[in-house]
């Protein structure tokens, strides 16, 4: 995807909301997910052992979640406790941002557009990761995944619109980076522009199949579509 695909999507943009897990920072780079989701689920088997077979094998964190608070509220709230303090600790080992991440972000705000982070990853987490690598200047606010309300997680633009109602403007003029198909059918459902960040070769024909208003394999292609560098 060149940079006027990108361009043309973001020409009417006034604020861009961006993902965290994939987009910013590969959470789980030091701390592997699974593992997390193995720490969860033993711990809510603990505490409710019917849950034992249901969360057996599973393998991302967020879905234990999921799981866990369908069937029960108050382990449930335990299981986002650990989760969110797994994920602070899982960012503090995560290594740098992404490639062309801080460089997107200083090309967002320098535009004068807003800069906001959506994601169903801990708010705590995200404020932690923006401020160890210096990138909190540029982030207006952050959306994190809403205490004891998992199914508030995107696809569902629960954190899109308040984001969007934080910086008082219309969701039809924010566009959603994101590396999901969740974050393509949030981004959707309420009228918002969608940007697929295609990290892993398969996720490119995904989101062009999900009607994304644009596809780039590079953050670095963000922040070179918001000011494109001179020819020689």
């Amino acid at each position: 995807m060149d940079t006027d695909d990108l361009a043309a999507a973001l020409a009417s943009t006034t604020v861009v909301l961006f993902d965290f897990d994939g987009p910013i920072c590969d959470v789980f780079a030091g701390r592997p997910a699974d593992q997390v989701a193995r720490e969860l689920a033993a711990l809510a088997a603990r505490r409710n052992p019917e849950l034992e077979e249901k969360l057996s094998g599973i393998d991302d964190p967020l879905e234990v979640l999921r799981l866990a608070h369908e069937a029960d509220d108050a382990v449930g709230l335990e299981v986002e406790k650990a989760l969110t303090a797994a994920e602070i600790e899982a960012v503090g080992v995560a290594g740098a941002p992404t490639p062309g991440a801080a460089a997107s972000l200083e090309a967002v705000r320098a535009s004068g557009r807003g800069a906001a982070v959506v994601s169903n990853n801990s708010a705590e987490s995200v404020r932690t990761f923006l401020d160890q690598h210096e990138l909190s200047q540029y982030v207006l606010t952050v959306v994190g995944r809403p205490e004891q309300h998992p199914e508030l997680m995107k696809p569902n633009p629960h954190s899109l619109i308040t984001a969007a109602e934080s910086l008082d403007v219309d969701v039809t003029l924010c566009a959603l980076i994101g590396d999901s198909l969740t974050d393509i059918q949030a981004a959707h459902a309420i009228g918002s522009t969608a940007i697929g960040y295609a990290n892993k070769p398969h996720k490119h024909q995904l989101f062009i199949e999900a009607q994304a208003e644009a596809v780039t394999d590079s953050m670095q292609s963000i922040a070179q579509a918001i000011h494109p560098q001179p020819g020689p």
